[in-house]
C-alpha cells in the first residue's frame, strides 16, 4: 500500500458535482493498493498514519498525532499512486490492484482507520471521477509505502 498524507485545514471530495465527504482540520489520505498488499499492511499503515506526529503542539512544534488533536480524515482511493514511469511517457498501472481485490482492501483500511481513530472518516467513491479540494496546512505532505518501511 502506498499513501500520500496531507495535513489539511479543510478538504472535500465531490462526485458529479455533489459533495460526498467534507472535513475541517485533519488528514487527506490518498491510498494506492497493489495485489501484494495484506491485512498486515492495513494494520501497520493505519497505526502509522493515526499516530504520526505531524500536528503542532501548543509551542508550534509538530509533536501531536491525528488521535491527539482529535482531527478528522478523508480516505480517497487512487490507483495512480502505483504508476510506473520507467518506459516512455505514458505511465503504466500494472502494479495497481484490480477492483475485485482493491475494493475489499480499501474498505478494510477505512474500517481499520475508524477503529484506530475512534470515529467515522470521510471517503471518496471507489472508481469514480472525483474532484478533491484541499487546503494543505503547512504544507505538510508525507508519502508512506508499506513495502518500504523507513
Amino acid at each position: 500500500m502506498r499513501a500520500v498524507i496531507q495535513r489539511v485545514s479543510q478538504a472535500e471530495v465531490a462526485v458529479e458535482g455533489a459533495i460526498v465527504s467534507k472535513i475541517s482540520y485533519g488528514l487527506l489520505i490518498l491510498l494506492g493498493i497493489e495485489d501484494a498488499d495484506t491485512d498486515e499492511d492495513i494494520t501497520w499503515l493505519s497505526k502509522k498514519i493515526t499516530n504520526l506526529r505531524i500536528f503542532n503542539d501548543d509551542e508550534g512544534i509538530m509533536n501531536q498525532s491525528l488521535i491527539q488533536v482529535e482531527g478528522q480524515a478523508i480516505i480517497v482511493s487512487q490507483f495512480t499512486l502505483h504508476a510506473s514511469t520507467k518506459k516512455g511517457n505514458r505511465p503504466s498501472y500494472l502494479k495497481a490492484a484490480k477492483p475485485i481485490f482493491a475494493i475489499p482492501m480499501y474498505e478494510k483500511f477505512i474500517a481499520q482507520i475508524e477503529t484506530d481513530l475512534g470515529k467515522k472518516v470521510g471517503t471518496g467513491v471507489f472508481g469514480a471521477d472525483m474532484k478533491v479540494e484541499l487546503l494543505n496546512d503547512g504544507p505538510v505532505t508525507i508519502i508512506i509505502d508499506t513495502k518500504n518501511r523507513e
